[in-house]
């Protein structure tokens, strides 16, 4: 069950709707009642060492002004992003909804109850590190083990490289992160630093979370099922 974006969904039809700063990235679509379109929630959860750019990676993502300059989150920030998209087998138009949730690295060593609120009923988990920074790049493994043999196991992991686009400061090399890939059996996407496309900029990488989760969804649902008639069977 493999998604198609719909880019151009919006200008198609004349849909009521509020946008944020960046065109298509939607705030709060407000449907006409003769075109409901379903939405689907997620959680999503933004983990990575201090300065990475968590925060940063949440604003491109709802088209927001990216921040000039580095702030430790203190607490958890979460940003909504409505992303319309388009299901191949039967062309059902639905809206991800997907809340992201990011907090600070010095803030979750602090106050031991935020972890657990952050992974309670997650859907993805973003494991992030950046190109600058090889200390990043080396806490990947521990920040993915916290997440091996959980109750959250299951969630959706995708590794994200961000300041992809700052060459000249580039501390991890690609051949390690074809290493890496090969190792964990886990994507990595990447993201630009300090300056941002728009929607081109962020298309792929929302195209690729959607899949990932919608799969995902596929995945529970069939085992699920897979067990009710297995229940059935052992009634009968």
């Amino acid at each position: 069950m493999l998604l198609k974006i719909i880019h151009t969904l919006l200008n198609q039809r004349s849909y009521n709707v509020t946008l944020t700063s960046k065109p298509c990235l939607l705030e709060s679509p407000m449907m006409p009642s003769h075109e409901a379109v379903d939405t689907v929630h997620y959680k999503v959860f933004i983990s990575g060492k201090s300065g990475v750019g968590k925060t940063s990676l949440a604003a491109r993502l709802a088209g927001l002004k990216l921040p000039n300059l580095h702030y430790e989150t203190t607490g958890i920030e979460t940003t909504v992003v409505y992303w319309p998209v388009k299901l191949r087998e039967n062309g059902r138009v639905l809206f991800f909804r997907l809340q992201l949730w990011d907090c600070g690295e010095n803030t979750l060593r602090r106050f031991d109850h935020l972890l657990p609120a952050c992974k309670e009923q997650v859907d993805a988990v973003l494991f992030l590190f950046s190109f600058t920074d090889r200390t990043s790049f080396e806490d990947l493994s521990s920040q993915i083990a916290k997440w091996t043999g959980t109750p959250e196991a299951h969630v959706v992991k995708l590794v994200v490289g961000t300041k992809f686009d700052l060459f000249m400061h580039c501390d991890v090399p690609e051949r390690d992160v074809r290493d890496f890939q090969e190792t964990w059996n886990l994507r990595v996407l990447r993201v630009g630093g300090e300056v941002s496309d728009g929607i081109g900029d962020v298309a792929p990488f929302l195209n690729c979370l959607a899949e990932n989760l919608w799969h995902q969804d596929c995945v529970t649902a069939g085992s699920a099922n897979h067990r009710s008639q297995q229940k059935t069977g052992t009634l009968l």
